[in-house]
């Protein structure tokens, strides 16, 4: 077994929440848009980091970090990117990864919009954690942990607070 928790949509700011809620996993995967070198050095020296860069990540980020991973966990497929889409309306990269690497989970961010959906086509979990930064229409931060167990996603939970507002789980 083995416990993940993802983000998305930073944009510079990280929620003070993320580390108390995210103590327990094992890796941390961060979906693009990072936004700072500081975000990503305070996760990479927290948990090990798993991340993508987004469309708003400057040369820095995108000089430590690739635009999509493909990676095994617990001998679970994973895709990750920032910009995906999602069920049915995937953007045509997000499409031939798909088909090219039939993953067992596909993780974007980008749309600041939590989304957690099984993909009967595919035959996939799709993921997309929101926002867990200020910046952006969205009014709740959002950012989830979950069980691998025998190739199998499981115990997901999700933290979740307005912006500027106490926080909840």
């Amino acid at each position: 077994m083995v416990k993940i928790g993802v983000l998305s949509d930073t944009h510079a700011y990280l929620h003070p929440k993320v580390f108390d809620f995210f103590a327990s996993c094992d890796e941390i995967w961060h979906c693009g848009d990072i936004g700072s070198s500081e975000v990503l050095e305070q996760l990479t020296s927290f948990k090990p980091l798993r991340a993508v860069y987004g469309n708003i990540d400057g040369q820095d980020i995108r000089n430590t970090c690739n635009e999509k991973e493909i990676f095994s966990i617990e001998e679970t497929k994973v895709c990750m990117t920032h910009i995906g889409g999602y069920p049915p309306r995937y953007n045509p990269t997000s499409l031939q990864l798909i088909k090219t690497h039939k993953p067992t989970i596909f993780v974007c961010g980008h749309s600041h919009i939590l989304r957690v959906m099984y993909d009967a086509t595919y035959k996939l979990l799709y993921i997309n954690p929101g926002a867990a930064g200020m910046q952006g229409f969205h009014n709740l931060i959002t950012f989830l942990r979950f069980d691998i167990i025998n190739n199998t996603p499981s115990a997901m939970e999700i933290f979740q607070t307005e912006k500027n507002k106490n926080i909840t789980y």
